[in-house]
């Protein structure tokens, strides 16, 4: 089994790096079979990268320095791709605060940077199986599928599971997608996806508008999923992300205090922050002030009890 190490500089000398704002939207839920975070703040990722499945162990190594190991085939790919995925390809230029909120939680988290993956389907299989349902669901169905489908990962560390390839996810039989809670259509949305997997994941060499739009291509991805897949996969900072349930609320509500706000309102507020609107939503949702929740909570819809 193939073992890559390297220790380098996070970022330009004196540069502050959070591994753990950083890396952490890359987790489906805290038990995220392809993710870890340890208490020392060590990130463990399991990935199927272009030259197969890979683990990278990325760990804070003081002085401004992290310390990382892969191991499995894509070893070599993922300590190229490890510069990207650290944010040091995130450039900030033209980012200026217009809102105390957005101020004041860039103020205090120095350390955040947007990462690039430069793979498309493992944020897009996850980013559609968030479509419409709870997170709690959809982290749920991505853990079983996980479970029954992917494959240990190499290294180290106990229980990680490297995702299926396409050819897998296109042959998963529909009790599979059912048993995990996963309806017919979101379920289609994968396959189709998988079965194009080749063209998608070449969109990492677009720009992250062209790469949104390549998506959409295939029925069953909008806008939503568009927008949280390339967030991820090219570290878009200014893809932001509409038809979502409550984003639009809370940005509504940290700006103004507005207790409702739409899409055209939100995108309104957050015209100022042009070319960055992805990055000052991260900040808002960090820092900002968060809207008392009035009425019953969204309630599951289990259709394994179907």
């Amino acid at each position: 089994m193939y073992t890559s190490s390297v220790s380098r500089r996070a970022g330009a000398a004196g540069s502050v790096l959070d591994l753990g704002l950083t890396l952490g939207v890359l987790a489906r839920g805290p038990g995220d079979p392809s993710f870890r975070m340890t208490a020392d703040g060590t990130v463990w990722r399991a990935c199927r990268t272009p030259q197969g499945p890979g683990t990278l162990r990325v760990a804070p190594a003081g002085d401004g320095r992290v310390g990382a190991q892969a191991w499995g085939p894509g070893a070599d790919w993922l300590m190229d791709a490890l510069p990207a995925l650290l944010g040091e390809e995130d450039d900030a230029t033209g980012f200026v605060p217009r809102h105390r909120v957005v101020h004041e939680a860039h103020r205090r988290h120095p350390g955040l940077r947007l990462t690039r993956t430069g793979l498309v389907l493992e944020s897009l299989i996850p980013s559609v199986l968030e479509q419409k349902v709870t997170s709690d669901e959809a982290y749920r169905a991505w853990r079983l599928l996980l479970q029954r489908h992917g494959e240990p990962a190499p290294g180290p560390f106990p229980g990680l599971r490297v995702m299926p390839d396409a050819r897998g996810w296109a042959l998963i039989p529909s009790w599979e997608w059912h048993r995990a809670g996963v309806d017919g259509k979101r379920a289609a949305t994968i396959v189709r996806a998988a079965r194009v997997a080749r063209r998608l994941e070449e969109a990492t060499a677009l720009p992250p508008a062209d790469a949104a739009a390549r998506l959409q291509l295939v029925p069953g991805i909008g806008p939503w999923t568009a927008a949280e897949t390339v967030q991820r996969s090219h570290g878009a900072p200014d893809a932001v992300t509409v038809g979502d349930l409550h984003l639009p609320n809370s940005v509504g509500y940290a700006l103004t205090g507005a207790r409702t706000t739409d899409d055209a309102g939100m995108l309104e507020l957050l015209a100022p922050y042009e070319g960055h609107r992805h990055r000052a939503t991260r900040l808002i949702l960090l820092g900002g002030p968060r809207r008392p929740r009035r009425g019953p909570r969204f309630s599951p819809n289990d259709i394994r009890l179907i």
